[in-house]
Formats: structure tokens, sequence, C-alpha cells
């Protein structure tokens, strides 16, 4: 399942259109062991998202007939083009990893139903085998797919009280890259974007989270606006597939 590739020339290096994606793919055939599993692949980035139902909540969340769901995130030391540390090694993880794995979570739960969930927790590990730029988007949007198999698994076995999930949830990059909006960074771009912004927006359109830094000039509210048009044409391609990949 592909996003496919506009034709003509651009300015970007992948010589893309500005508001065309890399090609993303879901593949939940890995990890079968897993309750819920997802190879996502946006362009060169590639993430292995992988969900783990667990009937212990954390002691806050006990006894309220309500479940859990949250994330964690880790880079294997060759997704990058050196070897990076194992954070384990060093005793603690970077403020990168905790706030990216926060990010998932959030997205994740702004979708569930908790009381449909029952008293159980699903656990999402988003694990980068290959970076290229939009590693916290292609988790957020992997981990999705990920929960969706694992709440059919249970759902399947009578462990969860009704529709848990209210919408789909998927997350995008867009940016000011030499002067123009595009769609789905890689790290060429990234790196010297004068704008990089991270949309997570729901199937419906709604936005969970935002987040956007001018690495140069100022943004604009024209630009701005702009980058959010973007972001909710890349998102509804997101979610035409995720439902794929979940359906098949």
């Amino acid at each position: 399942m592909s996003a496919g590739k506009v034709p003509g020339k651009s300015m970007r290096p992948s010589s893309r259109a500005a508001d065309q994606m890399r090609p993303v793919s879901f593949d939940t055939s890995i990890a079968p062991q897993a309750e819920g599993a997802c190879l996502v692949t946006f362009g060169n980035t590639r993430v292995l998202c992988t969900a783990s139902v667990e009937t212990a909540l954390p002691p806050w969340r006990r006894g309220q007939g309500i479940g859990w769901v949250t994330a964690e995130y880790g880079m294997l030391p060759r997704a990058t083009g050196q070897r990076t540390r194992r954070e384990a090694s060093a005793g603690k993880q970077s403020g990168r990893t905790q706030e990216i794995q926060r990010l998932i979570g959030r997205s994740l739960r702004a979708v569930v139903d908790f009381k449909a969930l029952g008293e159980n927790q699903v656990i999402l590990d988003c694990d980068v085998l290959q970076a290229d730029g939009g590693t916290r988007t292609a988790s957020v949007t992997g981990a999705y797919v990920a929960l969706a198999k694992a709440i059919d698994w249970m759902a399947a076995r009578d462990l969860v009280k009704g529709t848990v999930l209210k919408d789909t949830v998927a997350a995008i990059s867009c940016g000011i890259y030499r002067g123009t909006p595009v769609l789905d960074l890689d790290y060429a771009e990234d790196s010297e974007a004068e704008t990089d912004a991270n949309f997570v927006m729901t199937g419906a359109g709604k936005f969970v989270e935002i987040q956007g830094t001018a690495e140069g000039e100022p943004f604009s509210h024209e630009e701005l606006q702009a980058l959010m048009a973007l972001a909710g044409k890349g998102i509804a391609e997101l979610t035409g597939l995720q439902k794929k990949a979940i359906s098949g």
C-alpha cells in the first residue's frame, strides 16, 4: 500500500512535488507473537511498532473500570549514518526520546475510549530501524495501526466492552524548504528547512497536536495556513492507507 508519485520537476532533493509524500507502506505481518504489529515505512524511514496487551495497570489507574495506553520509543544504534550508543548502556533516556514517546502516547490516547478498553493496558513499542527524517510522525502513524490490530485481537477474545477506537490518528511533518511549504520532510530537507512542523490529526480532520519551530526567520500566519493545508492532505492519504492495512 503506497502513496503514488506525482510527475514533474521539483526543487526538492527527492524530486517530489511540494505536496507529495514519500512512498508509505504498512506491513502488519511482522512480529506475529505481538498482539498487534506494524512495520511502517515513510521513504527510507522505517519503524517497527508492536502492541502488547497486559492486564496489569499503573497503580493510579487500578479499580476504576478503565484501561490505559502508553508508548515507548527507541532508535537502534545503526538507524543513522554513524552508530549511536544505546541509551540503555548510558543508563538513562535522552530528553528527545522521552519527548517523542510521550507524544506517541498522547496521540493514541486521544482516540481511545478507556471505558470500552476495560481494565487492560496496551503498550506500544516503537523501534526505529532506519532514520531519514520523520521518525516521530512515522511512529505515531504506525503505532495506531499496531494498536488497532491489538484491539481486534482483544475483541476476538471478548476482552473489550464495545468500540474502543473513536477515530483514526496519524501524523505528518511539513516545513518551509527554500522558501516553499512542503509535505513530509526527509532528512535532507529537515536539516535545512527554515521552518519545521509536525501535525497529529484524527481521520475526521481534528488536531491532536501541532509542533512548529522557525529555524531561521519567523514564519507568517499565511505560511502556517499553507502548512496546515498540506498536513490535512497528507493525513487524509495516511488515513486511507491505515484503514487498508488494518482491514487487510
